[in-house]
């Protein structure tokens, strides 16, 4: 049986970057992340637990890790909906990769797409903190 070639995480931000981009409007690439967002399964309210809530996003987003195998797959939340679009949009990113290869990686497509500058302060605060969350979860699984 052929070994399958599963994606990496420069491709899959690249993929993420090219989808993004492919919006000359930033209401379009909103609407793309809120569409992320109710695509998204979220998380049962008995998983939206204090612990899981990521620091430093104004609204409520909530971020749970699990190891499955040797890779780390992530589901998240949010009580608005451009949060749980963007945080969607990172753990469908990150999920699916090592610990080591989280780690490694440092993602460019906030810059590559604008999200920086149009993302409103407490938006871009957020996304900063779900991305700062996903490295100490990859931390915390390589050292378990």
């Amino acid at each position: 049986m052929p070994e399958v070639q599963r994606m990496g995480l420069a491709e899959k931000e690249q993929q993420l970057i090219d989808d993004l981009n492919m919006f000359d409007e930033w209401m379009d690439k909103y609407q793309f992340i809120i569409d992320m967002g109710k695509e998204s399964e979220g998380l049962p309210d008995a998983e939206k637990t204090d612990d899981l809530l990521v620091k430093g996003c104004q609204s409520r987003v909530w971020l749970k890790a699990e190891k499955v195998g040797d890779v780390l797959v992530f589901r998240s939340d949010s009580d608005a909906i451009i949060p749980k679009g963007i945080a969607a949009m990172i753990a469908r990113l990150y999920s699916g990769h090592t610990p080591e290869e989280i780690l490694a990686f440092r993602p460019t497509f906030v810059e590559k797409t604008g999200l920086a500058q149009h993302l409103t302060p407490t938006r871009a605060n957020g996304l900063s903190a779900i991305l700062k969350r996903i490295q100490q979860y990859a931390l915390a699984y390589k050292t378990a």
